[in-house]
């Protein structure tokens, strides 16, 4: 008798982090390179926000967005709000830097050289492994988290009561709070007040919050580390992947609307003189730093809100025996399976379309079809820059745009680049999903090649255009 090995199914890398659901290590480097990036971005863009701070304007009309942050939290500040000394943030920019840098390398490492699948064991090593459809260890997991957030709770804590600080805006100063709110009533009468939370109009009671939100989530972090789930709770949740991941959207969602509610009306904790006048408006007609925090909350919420609903839908109907790796086969015979033909997915009209796009096209070599979607999204990707980027209102904004432009190009090669070393190993190459003549290491390098000239030369094109539309209008 022998025993057949089931193979996990394969993803095209359009499907992104979700090729990785069955292989803990991959999802691993990608959770630790996200984790990088994002240290990356807060520390090159604090290290940005000091060099174009300027002390004779308000800094809520500054186009900030960290800078108004470190100021609440009494770093560099003095007496009114003003910022005296930039050093810290200096500090933090660089320390975030260097983080990422060591973030990054772990990514990597785990992204390409590390195993795919983390081993369960006894070892420090082997805490690390896990199966989706394990209950215990996903409890676990969710109560390592708990106790990281508990922490984060108590850093602030000991920064209000212990380390200079914050800034309180009722006195103007950055003031030590040495007797904040412990009364559990008063603490959590806010949750049924007609604002909520963001009625909280003293630091005594946010800092006394988040010392029973510390509490709070250290000791659930401990019962879920040490127990198992209930009964009624292993048959109620959905036990996956992507279960977890639409738990986790729904959670944020909730988070950033509420989050949005409470900068627009609470100047206890968004201090006016950082983020500008309480609500939507302003007076000078410059877009406040408030108003900012509040709409990308918003328009994040929502887009985290669909995902959940997206994948939640997801979840309840392969649980209900839907298979989706084989819903869609011979749909044009049988279009009861749930993929109709229509005029949107099988006109001539879109697959001449589809066809006609450089990445399928016959004929062309891998340097040409990296040339054409190169200067394609290096075209259209200076505008945004331009228009939204923080010069958009200097004699500067086309030369800062081309930059930043270029920049994000040669990050996008870095990641084909990272992406070919990752797909072409030992020869192998994804089936179906690429041309004939983009199926080796060698043809994705050169296809990466004409990305950046093509990218660059777009954007350069459109740089021009931009500077001399004098001469077209």
């Amino acid at each position: 008798m022998t025993t057949a090995t089931i193979n996990p199914p394969e993803y095209g890398w359009w499907a992104g982090n979700a090729r990785f659901i069955n292989q803990s290590g991959k999802i691993l480097g990608a959770h630790v390179a996200h984790a990088g990036l994002i240290v990356l971005w807060a520390g090159a863009m604090t290290l940005f926000e000091i060099s174009k701070y300027d002390p004779s304007q308000p800094m809520y009309e500054q186009g900030l967005i960290l800078l108004p942050h470190l100021a609440t939290l009494g770093l560099g500040i003095g007496d009114g709000g003003k910022i005296v000394d930039t050093y810290p943030y200096f500090v933090i920019g660089v320390v975030h830097l260097i983080s990422s840098a060591v973030l990054g390398a772990g990514g990597i490492y785990h992204a390409l050289l590390g195993p795919k699948v983390l081993s369960e064991n006894n070892n420090f090593s082997g805490s690390f492994g896990y199966k989706w459809e394990d209950e215990d260890k996903m409890t676990s997991i969710i109560g390592i988290h708990l106790l990281l957030l508990g922490l984060g709770a108590f850093l602030l804590v000991l920064k209000a009561t212990v380390w200079g600080g914050i800034y309180d805006p009722t006195v103007a100063s950055v003031r030590v709070i040495t007797a904040p709110t412990l009364n559990p009533v008063a603490i959590f009468s806010y949750l049924v007040g007609g604002q909520g939370m963001a009625a909280v109009n003293n630091l005594e009671d946010v800092i006394g919050g988040h010392i029973w939100v510390g509490i709070l989530c250290i000791g659930g972090g401990i019962w879920h580390i040490s127990t198992t789930p209930f009964d009624w709770a292993k048959k109620v949740l959905f036990w996956s992947g992507e279960a977890y991941l639409s738990y986790s959207l729904g959670a944020l969602a909730y988070m950033g609307l509420l989050a949005a509610y409470f900068v627009t009306v609470n100047d206890t904790v968004y201090p006016t003189e950082f983020y500008g006048p309480l609500g939507l408006s302003s007076e000078s007609g410059v877009i406040s730093v408030r108003t900012w925090l509040a709409t990308s909350h918003i328009a994040l919420a929502i887009m985290f809100l669909v995902g959940h609903i997206w994948h939640a839908l997801r979840v309840r109907v392969i649980a209900a025996g839907l298979d989706f790796e084989q819903g869609v086969i011979n749909y044009l015979e049988s279009p009861e399976i749930g993929n109709l033909q229509t005029p949107v997915n099988a006109s001539d009209l879109t697959l001449n379309l589809l066809g006609n796009l450089p990445i399928y096209r016959p004929g062309l070599s891998p340097f040409a079809r990296g040339l054409e979607i190169g200067m394609a999204h290096g075209y259209f990707l200076l505008g945004p820059f331009v228009k939204l980027g923080p010069m958009r209102n200097t004699d500067l904004a086309n030369q800062v745009g081309l930059s930043a432009t270029i920049g994000l190009l040669l990050i996008l090669s870095i990641c084909l680049w990272i992406y070919g070393g990752a797909t072409f190993q030992n020869g192998q190459s994804p089936q179906g999903e690429l041309p004939d003549n983009l199926t080796s290491a060698k043809s994705w390098n050169s296809f990466n090649y004409g990305w950046i000239i093509g990218g660059c030369g777009g954007a350069v094109f459109a740089f021009f255009l931009l500077t001399n539309s004098s001469l077209f209008f």
